[in-house]
Parts: structure tokens; C-alpha cells; sequence
């Protein structure tokens, strides 16, 4: 199994920007309803941890499907 450079390279760049703006658009929604600011960080770090992984592995899997199809 060969794995693809590039798509590598591009889950590298944009899994922590796509968990960064998870972050970001989750807390910013969550503190309208929580008081206290403890709950929405948790829930927001969590969705940050789950985006991250969740585009981690796609793109391995789209890195190993187009390695495996341009080497045969």
C-alpha cells in the first residue's frame, strides 16, 4: 500500500484548520447557551478532537486510494 505524498500534505495543512474553525464556530455558538464558560470549552475542544480525526483519516484514505491507483 502506497500512500500519496500530496494528499498527506493536504490533510496535514487543513485537519487542524478545519479543527480550529470547528473550534471556533462550536464555542462561539455554545456560550449563547451556557452561563458559565467551562461546558462550552469541553463541548468545543471535543468537536476541535472529532473534526481533526475525522479528516485525518480521510484523507489517509483518499492519500492510499489515489496511491494505489496511480501505481496499479
Amino acid at each position: 500500500m502506497i500512500v500519496n505524498p500530496i494528499a498527506l500534505l493536504i490533510g496535514i495543512i487543513f485537519a487542524p484548520l478545519a479543527a480550529a474553525t470547528a473550534f471556533i464556530i462550536t464555542y462561539g455558538e455554545y456560550t449563547h447557551h451556557y452561563s458559565d464558560r467551562k461546558m462550552p470549552l469541553k463541548l468545543a475542544t471535543e468537536a476541535a478532537i472529532m473534526t481533526f480525526i475525522v479528516f485525518g483519516i480521510i484523507s489517509l484514505v483518499i492519500g492510499l486510494v489515489i496511491g494505489n491507483m496511480v501505481n496499479g
